[in-house]
């Protein structure tokens, strides 16, 4: 896969609007994914921090999407929402088994590995960078009111819709290898 052949972020064919500041003790925008965010790694999410958003916000979302995935569709790594308004950081690791450091309320929805938490980096040997774009989504409610087994699409549509603002950073992973070699996912 080149650079030029590369699918489009996820937002840009998303009602446009305002964005805000999102930072990472674990992560650069427009650098690489550790280990400890990979699939066969630590699995782990990372450190994720916001500020900015519009007073008029009454929850978040936070999302992380690899559109680089040979499915046709991308693939979604973590859907959480729900968050209170009030939250502003959420600490390494919070997308995990057990949901450390989650406030009350906070929702999990399913991703494309099938689970209800953070699946990490698993792109195809050999498939070249992957992109994955951690985003924070403001919202005008306090719930999306979605079930935890809701499609991954449908969480992502009713955030496009109803976003007050967003904020994005993207990373990128790879494993070396043979195209085609067994191990990765997206």
């Amino acid at each position: 896969m080149t650079a030029s052949a590369r699918p489009p972020l996820p937002f840009d064919f998303m009602r446009p609007v305002p964005s805000f500041t999102l930072l990472s003790a674990d992560l650069a925008d427009g650098g690489r994914l550790g280990a400890e965010q990979a699939h066969a790694g630590g699995n782990r999410s990372p450190q994720l921090s916001w500020s900015g958003f519009p007073p008029e916000t009454k929850s978040f979302a936070v999302t992380c999407f690899d559109p680089d995935a040979p499915t046709g569709c991308g693939w979604w790594h973590w859907l959480l929402t729900d968050l209170p308004a009030d939250t502003a950081e959420l600490p390494a690791g919070a997308g995990g088994g057990g949901f450390p450091g989650l406030p009350a309320g906070a929702v999990h929805g399913r991703n494309d590995y099938g689970s209800n938490d953070f699946g990490g980096a698993a792109p195809p040997p050999g498939h070249g960078p992957h992109r994955y774009v951690f985003a924070v989504h403001a919202l005008p409610v306090e719930s999306l009111g979605l079930a935890p087994d809701t499609p991954a699409a449908v969480v992502s549509g009713t955030l496009g819709f109803l976003a007050l603002a967003r904020a994005v950073l993207v990373a990128e992973y790879e494993i070396p290898g043979s195209p085609g070699s067994p191990a990765g996912q997206d």
